[in-house]
């Protein structure tokens, strides 16, 4: 049929596979944000390391293509601890009594992308869904930037609440909102 939108299949994705498809996942990442190709092979070492963090997740958003399953949207997150960049770059932007509530067992949703042409599909929403529903946590914690996009707004309908905002992240100009959620995220509303 013409003009019609592919399924779109969203699962858990094993370490392993992850590890092995993580370019393609960055790429993602690069159309998404934005970010040329020496920013995308900078992050590849992180991601990488991200991997092997306690209670990594990941989860892919695949669409059924002539040649077979392709990913088009993925998200990934593990549990914060002190020591880690991001954990301890959040825990200094937040007010002492915000840290102690939110940050202990926190699960960090590290990235979460959808391909540009794949966006305003639900994609980044049942992702994100998908990513925290069996997170060992009781609290999801995100950065995002500090401005009013489809992102932001998604975040905020879902139960995330703001931290701090107008942070910025050594080496990153723009300003981050620090948003965290209480986990489980209420189900998405379908609107058929």
């Amino acid at each position: 049929m013409t003009g019609t939108t592919p399924a779109t299949r969203v699962v858990e994705l094993p370490t392993p596979w992850m590890r092995e498809h993580l370019h393609d996942a960055l790429a993602i990442y690069g159309a998404a944000m934005g970010y040329g190709d020496a920013v995308v092979a900078g992050r590849y070492g992180y991601a990488v390391q991200h991997t092997e963090r306690t209670g990594f997740r990941a989860v892919g958003a695949f669409v059924e293509t002539p040649d077979g399953e392709r990913l088009v949207g993925f998200g990934y997150g593990y549990l914060v601890a002190p020591g880690q960049w991001w954990h301890d770059q959040v825990r200094n932007a937040l007010d002492r009594r915000t840290a102690k509530q939110w940050l202990p067992g926190a699960f960090e949703v590290c990235e979460l992308h959808v391909h540009p042409d794949h966006q305003s599909r639900g994609l980044g929403r049942q992702l994100l869904h998908a990513l925290v529903a069996d997170a060992d946590s009781p609290v999801a914690l995100l950065s995002t930037p500090d401005t009013d996009t489809k992102a932001f707004r998604l975040y905020h309908a879902d139960g995330f609440v703001d931290l701090a905002r107008g942070h910025h992240f050594p080496g990153d100009s723009r300003p981050f909102a620090i948003l965290g959620a209480r986990l489980p995220l209420a189900p998405p509303v379908r609107k058929d």
